[in-house]
Parts: structure tokens; sequence; C-alpha cells
């Protein structure tokens, strides 16, 4: 497997109207899990993605397995549970950040929950390039924790550590949400996280270097900065960084890096950790949107696929905008990618044209050249 994700997806209800949840009388149904919404577009862009979890033994659990599988995911290590239900929610239309959005979670005692080192299959867990994990799992229970703390152990053979903050402080006590997610984070080889969120969770002002300087053990550090962009930091090695050159990237030498088969810091002499490239920013293309949810989880898909790829660390990042448009252009959590010819095309155009993008709802399906159909 390029990748395994690691988390619980619940059946979510979109209203079929805006209002309060109290008036809206119909309901749409769809799927939300962070993780699984990775595994699902990096799947429909081409990668071969494994999910891994839990669900009821019920007509709810059903629905995702199929849902979920209809992308191209490999659901063969997902257990059902006989005594535990799948978890459900139902949500207000618009955006989660404004003060008049509600979400109605049904997930206390969900067969995901109860996920633990016993009954979850860790081969199958540890058995891709990259191991796709979500700070959510870890607040689910006791189990779901200690089930985190083992596959993110730093053990030879263990997959390329990619780790989303996904801080639901409605899940976390305010003492050991902080505390959990830092120790996980500094854990991973990959990290995403919000600039507003690294403020809310670990009260971090100052931008992204304050964010690297208080988090300067992953290889790679995305700092996600809204409409305006992302940054993104690597340990050593020239910018954009690829197979066969310095950097943290792929490089085909079979056990090549520290207990990283496959990804390793390679290429110029010196290349190690230690050591810091500048940081790259790239901005966000201008987005028509439709729907906030599934964004953060679409970016994470883009610059992971972008990495399983080689590719230039700017480049990556473009990768990441171009997914997160094609979820913010769709009304629900989950959102197929472009196509990969239509977003390379995208993603290699000069800065100018990149500054210019404008994406509205269907510009994943546009069959003219991409000046044409998304600049003004």
């Amino acid at each position: 497997m390029d990748v395994v994700t690691l988390g619980e997806t619940m059946v979510a209800f979109l209203p079929g109207r805006p209002g309060r949840l109290a008036d809206v009388p119909t309901f749409h149904r769809a799927v939300g899990g962070a993780e699984s919404n990775v595994a699902c577009a990096l799947a429909a862009f081409g990668h071969t993605v494994r999910w891994v979890s839990r669900v009821g033994a019920d007509g709810f659990g059903d629905h995702l397995l199929e849902r979920i599988a209809g992308y191209g995911v490999d659901v063969s290590a997902v257990r059902r549970d006989p005594l535990r239900p799948t978890g459900v929610y139902f949500r207000t239309a618009g955006d989660r950040g404004t003060g008049a959005h509600e979400v109605a979670y049904y997930r206390s005692g969900s067969a995901a929950s109860a996920m633990s080192v016993t009954n979850v299959d860790l081969a199958a867990v540890r058995a891709g390039r990259v191991l796709h994990l979500s700070g959510i799992t870890a607040a689910l229970s006791a189990d779901c924790r200690e089930l985190l703390r083992e596959v993110t152990a730093d053990r030879p053979g263990r997959p390329v550590l990619s780790f989303d903050v996904n801080h639901r402080p409605g899940l976390w006590s305010a003492a050991e949400g902080p505390r959990v997610l830092l120790e996980l984070a500094r854990r991973a080889d990959i990290v995403f996280v919000g600039e507003d969120e690294a403020e809310q969770v670990w009260a971090v002002t100052g931008g992204p270097g304050a964010i690297r300087q208080a988090l300067p053990e992953p290889g790679l550090l995305v700092v996600k900065q809204g409409a305006r962009g992302a940054t993104v930091f690597a340990r050593d090695g020239e910018e954009g960084a690829g197979p066969g050159r310095a950097g943290f990237a792929w490089c085909g030498e079979e056990g090549a890096g520290p207990g990283r088969a496959g990804f390793a810091w390679c290429g110029e002499e010196g290349a190690g950790p230690g050591r810091a490239a500048p940081p790259s920013f790239v901005p966000a293309p201008a987005v028509d949107v439709e729907a906030a949810t599934g964004a953060g989880d679409a970016f994470a898909a883009g610059f992971l696929s972008a990495t399983l790829r080689g590719l230039p660390l700017k480049t990556r990042l473009r990768h990441g905008h171009l997914f997160a448009a094609a979820a913010l252009t769709t009304p629900g959590d989950l959102a197929a990618p472009p196509a990969r010819g239509h977003a390379d095309r995208l993603a290699a155009l000069d800065d100018h044209a990149w500054g210019r993008l404008r994406l509205g709802p269907g510009w994943t399906q546009a069959d003219r050249a991409p000046e044409e159909a998304n600049t003004p």
C-alpha cells in the first residue's frame, strides 16, 4: 500500500436546507471521517490505500464500507463490532467556524471508540509506505490513545508517519488534549497543523516560524494558514527535495533512513536531521466556497500524494491547495480530486498564473486548458 489510514468514520447527515437543527426537516446521508476522507481522495487519485477501523454490525456500517470501497480503498481490515453501533452525526449548513454552526455527535460508545491494540490488525496498519493518523482518534478513548502510541512508536520498519493534529476541543479535557497531541506530533515524520489551531491547542502565537520552534522534530511540518496559503518547513536539503535529491524524500533504497523503509534523508553530503532548509510558502488560489468541511483532510491527501511522487516542496503545497479546493467547492465532507493530469497542469503554472487562479464549483471537471478555464 502507498498509504494506510486509521481512524473513525461516521455516517454524516447533511441538512436539506439552511437553518437550525431544530428547524431542518430533512437530511441527506453522507460519509464523514478525517482519515477515510484522506484515503478516498488518495485512492481516487490513483494511489493504493487501505483504511483500518471498526464499525457496527448495522446498516450504517454497511453503508460506510460500501461507499469507501467504492472509491477504490481497501477496507479488508475494517472490523465489525456486534455490540457497538456505528457513530453518526448531524450538522447544519455553513462553516464550522461560525458561531451559528451546529454539530450533534452520536459517537459515544461507538464501535470505533473501542479500537485497541488487541482488536485492530496491527500488521495491516503497518503495511504501507505512509501511515496517516489524526488527533481525533486519540481523543475517542483511552484504548484509542494506547493504540496510537503503539503504532507511532519509533521501531525499525515503522512506516513514514503522517499526523494531522485535527484538534477537536469538544473531545478533550483542557489539560490532556494539548499534551497528547504534542506527544504524537513529535513522533511523526510529517505533521499538518493550522496556524490558528496551534494557537488554540498549544498557545503558540507568532506565525509559522514560532510553530516550527515549538515543534522542531518532524522532518516536514506543514502550517496551514487558511485562505492565505500554507508554509512547509523541511529539515535540511534544497527546496523541492525529491527522489535522489537532498532532503526528506523517497529514495527508493530498501531500508533507507532511520527506521523508515524507502523514505530517507538522501542526496548531498551532509544531508540529515539537524539542519534546516528555508521554509516554503505557497498562497492558496481564490475559491468560491460551497462548504469548508473536509478541506483540511483533502489538503493532507494532496500533499501526501505529491510527496509519494517525489515532487518539489512548493508543488506539494500546490497539490494540497488543489485537493482542498475540490472539497471547498462541494457541499459534503468528501470530494473527488481533479484528474491527475489536470492537477499537474495547474500545479505547474508560473507564479503569476497561479496567483490569478479562481476555482468554483465544477472546476475539477473542466476540460479546457486550465489557464482558460480557471483564470479571469
